[in-house]
């Protein structure tokens, strides 16, 4: 079973991700105003990024989210994810997953919300973790996919430590932000359940990388 696949929808199928507006207890949050849409067709990365740390910033209805990118360990994911947001791919999009319990994280990357879109392309596996205990540990940045080295759009934010297979590509670090995440984790899913939908909406406004 692939735990973060970016071909299985867990969007409650009778409310929209764009629907929900319960804010965080601090209302520290403003409405988000993206819907659902067609992946826009920004064409592929042609050439790799050069092998150093890198910073991709999430500005979001929330505030905005660091992330401290590793391309000297996944320089193909790294070089893909900074060519998709340099491009505006991710911009106006929401996050349409987020899981509390057994494993924590919000799942973002996919501009239809649906957990199938994807920019046309897909990348291979890099940097994946060992198979023990909290392999992804709070802060980690990685890749869904829906199975091996299918590695798209759609990438998932760790709030809390958490162990999964080790599936997934590790290209990156929240720097920055990580309130963001826990305080939307806090809110729950649109349903109620531990997987679906956040119930507070978030949206990425903007992502770029430098």
């Amino acid at each position: 079973m692939v735990l973060l696949s970016a071909c299985t929808s867990a969007t409650d199928p009778g409310e929209s991700a764009a629907t929900a507006t319960t804010s965080p207890a601090d209302n520290s949050c403003e409405p988000a105003v993206a819907t659902p849409r067609n992946p826009d067709q920004v064409g592929r990365p042609t050439s790799y990024l050069e092998p150093r740390e890198y910073s991709l910033t999430l500005t979001t209805n929330c505030g905005d989210i660091v992330i401290t990118a590793d391309a000297k360990n996944a320089p193909k994911t790294v070089s893909s994810m900074g060519f998709l947001a340099n491009a505006k791919y991710f911009d106006q999009t929401l996050c349409h997953r987020l899981t509390t319990s057994g494993i924590f994280v919000l799942q973002c990357g996919d501009p239809t919300s649906s957990a199938s879109g994807g920019p046309g392309f897909t990348i291979e596996d890099e940097n994946l973790p060992e198979a023990i205990e909290n392999n992804y540990p709070k802060g980690t940045v990685a890749m869904a996919n829906s199975g091996p080295n299918t590695n798209g759009s759609q990438f998932f934010l760790v709030y809390a430590d958490t162990t999964l297979g080790p599936n997934y590509t590790i290209w990156g670090k929240i720097t920055q932000g990580i309130e963001i995440l826990e305080k939307i984790a806090a809110a729950g899913t649109s349903s109620g359940a531990t997987d679906g939908s956040p119930k507070f909406p978030i949206e990425i406004r903007s992502a770029r990388l430098s």
